[in-house]
């Protein structure tokens, strides 16, 4: 999963079904309450069957995320590459994406590229990387109580987050 969702102009169920083409309806529904999709996805003109346009135009980026997770979650993979994949959702909705990433990430080994804190935090090993050097390595509560840079690159980007809010409601 990426920081730039892909999704196609086709149905939700075919996006959804991408990753596995031969799964049946009560899988794609099990992946989507998994990736907190089901509800929002029922809400839609025609359900599963509603075309999201080129890219999913259509729905918000924290949908296009959900969506992108039941993708991941109905392929199953061993190995899950996470990038930034908060980056693009509203704040409000954050808690909602990290709740089904953790679903996601479960049983599986996960590499989470991230730039937000509470993504980090779902982590069970942050290898903190600075200067392009591994400068770090450890649990996210253990590196912020240990490691002055660690907590100084999360402030900063707490800060930033506030200025990036701030500019949004202008």
């Amino acid at each position: 999963m990426f920081e730039d969702t892909v999704l196609f102009n086709d149905s939700v169920k075919s996006n959804i079904a991408f990753a596995k083409p031969d799964a049946v309806q009560a899988d794609l529904e099990r992946a989507a309450k998994l990736a907190g999709a089901h509800d929002f996805i029922l809400r839609l003109p025609n359900g599963y069957d509603t075309l999201i346009g080129e890219r999913g135009f259509s729905l918000s980026g924290g949908q296009r995320q959900r969506i992108a997770i039941a993708r991941a979650i109905i392929s199953d993979p061993r190995v899950l590459i996470l990038d930034d994949a908060t980056s693009a959702v509203d704040p409000s909705k954050e808690g909602e994406i990290r709740d089904a990433m953790r679903t996601v990430m479960s049983g599986r080994t996960t590499i989470v590229i991230a730039h937000r804190p509470g993504t980090i935090a779902l982590a069970e090993r942050v290898v903190f990387i600075d200067n392009s050097t591994i400068a770090a390595i450890g649990k996210h509560d253990e590196l912020v109580a240990t490691n002055d840079r660690y907590r100084e690159v999360l402030a900063n980007m707490e800060q930033f987050k506030g200025v990036k809010n701030m500019q949004a409601v202008k």
